[in-house]
């Protein structure tokens, strides 16, 4: 089953650290078979968030929740059950390398359309 690891900070971003190498131990992890691919995003204010309101849509620059945190990034990965995906999540806390890490099951469906 393919669970998403929704990696949230306090922290600045990658791109706000500029390029420094990803630590050893966080690329170790990120380099597993059953890590199937993983993003940073960029900060905050670079987002546009839509909306629906009255019918209409609505843009509005930065993202949509008001938090501390932000979603910094995520990653996929293959596991066979939720304990397996919890164990992955915990090697990753425990590099302290972000605030929280969110684990949710992927839907498992093809998408419909062209």
């Amino acid at each position: 089953m393919q669970y998403a690891l929704l990696i949230y900070t306090q922290g600045e971003t990658a791109a706000e650290r500029g390029p420094r190498e990803m630590p050893r131990a966080v690329a170790a992890v990120l380099e597993r078979p059953d890590v199937t691919g993983w993003v940073r995003l960029q900060p905050t204010g670079s987002a546009t968030t839509l909306r629906l309101e009255s019918r209409r849509v609505l843009l509005t620059d930065g993202p949509f929740v008001d938090s501390k945190e932000f979603l910094a990034g995520l990653i996929l990965i293959e596991a066979e059950n939720l304990d397996g995906a919890l164990a992955i999540a915990a090697e990753l806390q425990e590099l302290d390398i972000t605030e929280a890490i969110e684990v949710r099951p992927v839907l498992e469906q093809e998408l419909g359309g062209a």
